[in-house]
C-alpha cells in the first residue's frame, strides 16, 4: 500500500509541475512543509504517515493549477467547504 501511495504522490507532483513549473524541493516545502519530502520519496530513504499523505494530497487538490489535468487513476480529495 505504501508503494502505491508513494507512486500517487510522485505522479500528482509531476502533473502539478506540468501546470505550474516548480522544483520538487519548492513543491515539497509548499505541499508538505519539508523541502526534501519528494527527494525522500524518490530515494526511499523515509516513509510517511497516512495523515501526511492526506495533507499533501489535500494541498494539491486545493492548489491545483488551472488547466492542468489531475492524473487518471489517482483519487482526488473532495474540496471541504467551510
Amino acid at each position: 500500500m505504501e508503494q502505491e501511495l508513494s507512486r500517487n504522490l510522485i505522479v500528482v507532483a509531476g502533473a502539478f509541475r506540468a501546470g505550474r513549473p516548480l522544483t520538487l524541493r519548492t513543491l515539497g516545502r509548499l505541499a508538505a512543509g519539508d523541502w526534501r519530502f519528494f527527494d525522500h520519496l524518490l530515494d526511499g530513504s523515509k516513509t510517511f504517515t497516512a495523515r501526511k499523505y492526506d495533507q499533501v494530497m489535500g494541498w494539491f487538490s486545493e492548489n491545483w493549477p488551472e488547466g492542468a489535468v489531475w492524473p487518471e487513476g489517482v483519487a482526488r480529495p473532495e474540496r471541504v467547504v467551510s
